[in-house]
């Protein structure tokens, strides 16, 4: 879909560091010390080539965002530029900032909560404090006029937590909540997917006037199809037959590495299949949308319905509405 024919906005996302405080047992940046920080000045040089390209959301990722020491203005810079700024974080620092945040413009916050309380969601991620801090940092940030948003990483390990999960993300005032399938480069193994199917498929059911529903597919996949492919190969829900919407929409830059991908989940999945992203930088200057990223955004939009294993449920779910229905609604992926 070229920029002149664009009916929809996409979304670029960016990995500003690769720093973290937290040490979740899951993520290939634990307790990471990393030096890179993304520049202010490169993100204000991107902006006007990123409004060009259809842009109108933007995601800061890590690592942990708000360990970047120019987060708030970024965010500032992004808004003024007229985007909608998004951030995803561990939440154990969005207490202090999220007065901050709000003030420069951050539209939405997205905070990762696995369990459905300190005992366990602290011991997943191994760092104390964790889902108080969450929970606190997300509290506030409704209260100031930002989207609270909750991602969870799905597993053998806490698939049973998350009916009492939604009751305290309902109770919290949490507006949108994904649920996606732990990620790992082993087999999964669910003892008894009958007994996940009977815990989990009541969250998707109930009414969304009285709880939050999670976004996108079931995690362990919606058809017969999807599912058997996850309790037997441990490979998650993923956009249907024929085409992936979501390379149509998405530019997820690393910040560090250079290169910039088609979907914030490839990078993660790196050399599992197809082509590893594009360069962000030619003759030293940054670009969006280059022939190289195009190749690259084409081939997933042709072959991620059949090759993509690391797929989140609300990219899944994103390029089947797409598909029903032409539009989605913002911050849907």
């Amino acid at each position: 879909m070229s920029s002149t024919t664009r009916t929809r906005s996409r979304y670029l996302f960016i990995r500003i560091l690769e720093a973290c405080n937290a040490d979740c047992f899951m993520c290939d940046f634990a307790l990471s010390r990393d030096t890179f920080r993304f520049p202010l000045a490169d993100f204000a040089d991107l902006l006007p080539k990123a409004r060009a390209a259809g842009v109108d959301y933007v995601r800061f990722t890590g690592g942990e965002p708000l360990m970047h020491p120019d987060v708030v203005e970024l965010v500032r810079c992004g808004a003024a530029a007229g985007m909608k700024m998004s951030i995803i974080t561990n939440g154990s620092l969005l207490p202090k900032l999220a007065p901050e945040l709000a003030a420069a413009g951050l539209a939405q916050v997205i905070v990762s909560l696995d369990g459905a309380s300190a005992a366990t969601h602290d011991t997943y991620r191994r760092s104390p404090g964790m889902f108080d801090g969450g929970l606190r940092g997300l509290r506030l940030a409704g209260e100031l006029g930002v989207l609270p948003r909750v991602n969870t990483v799905v597993g053998p390990h806490n698939y049973t937590e998350m009916p009492e999960l939604q009751r305290v993300l309902t109770e919290a005032g949490v507006q949108q909540w994904e649920l996606s399938a732990l990620k790992l480069d082993r087999t999964i193994r669910y003892p008894d997917p009958d007994h996940v199917r009977a815990v989990c498929d009541p969250l998707y059911a109930a009414d969304p006037d009285a709880v939050l529903i999670p976004m996108g597919k079931r995690f362990y996949g919606d058809t017969p199809e999807e599912q058997a492919r996850y309790f037997e190969d441990s490979t998650p829900p993923r956009a249907s037959l024929p085409l992936c919407h979501v390379a149509d929409d998405v530019i997820y830059i690393d910040g560090k590495g250079g290169r910039m991908h088609a979907c914030s989940c490839i990078p993660h999945r790196d050399g599992a299949a197809g082509p590893g992203g594009a360069p962000v930088r030619e003759n030293g200057v940054l670009l969006l949308d280059t022939p190289a990223f195009r190749a690259h955004a084409d081939y997933f939009r042709e072959r991620g319905p059949q090759v993509c294993g690391g797929c989140s449920t609300t990219a899944a779910g994103y390029s089947d509405d797409v598909a029903r229905l032409g539009s989605v609604a913002p911050w849907r992926y």
